[in-house]
């Protein structure tokens, strides 16, 4: 195969290559914002990602050091990679998602931040925080910007739109 015949099959578009992009920018975006701003309100990192175990382990996961917080970060990307291949999926049905991509991500990260709050984070064995508006917000743009962008992104840029 020629120089050029091998650049035109790498960039052929790839159901797995576009999950597998999505998951992971959507992974480190929001992990990286998550650290950075929830650290500007007091937030460690190890704690941070332990409270993401806790939803498998319960409270119990705070005091299993770095093992449980690598279970949280392992479970943060599962997580990534579920929304990932939710829009993927989505997006084959929905042209929409994949032509107005910006305008659908920002969307899908708001739905994202709810599902998580209403269905996930409920059915969990992570303790539930007090409401605070402020959080919620920030919560809000976090998924925004970290989650539903960058997947919808690369979803459009990784897959065929159909």
């Amino acid at each position: 195969m020629s120089a050029s015949g091998t650049a035109i099959a790498i960039r052929k578009p790839s159901a797995l290559r576009a999950i597998l992009w999505a998951g992971f920018a959507c992974g480190v975006c929001d992990i990286t914002a998550a650290t950075v701003v929830y650290g500007y309100f007091g937030a460690k990192p190890i704690p941070l990602l332990q409270g993401i175990a806790t939803g498998v382990m319960g409270p119990s996961a705070r005091q299993g050091g770095l093992p449980t917080a690598a279970l949280g970060l392992f479970l943060h990307f599962v997580i990534a990679f579920g929304a990932a291949t939710t829009y993927f999926v989505a997006s084959r049905f929905m042209s929409f998602l994949t032509k107005q991509a910006v305008t659908a991500g920002f969307l899908y990260g708001i739905a994202v931040y709810f599902f998580m709050q209403r269905v996930v984070i409920p059915l969990s064995a992570a303790r539930r925080s007090p409401f605070s508006l402020k959080m919620m917000i920030v919560g809000i743009v976090i998924h925004m910007f970290c989650v539903g962008l960058p997947i919808a992104l690369s979803i459009r840029k990784y897959s065929a739109v159909r």
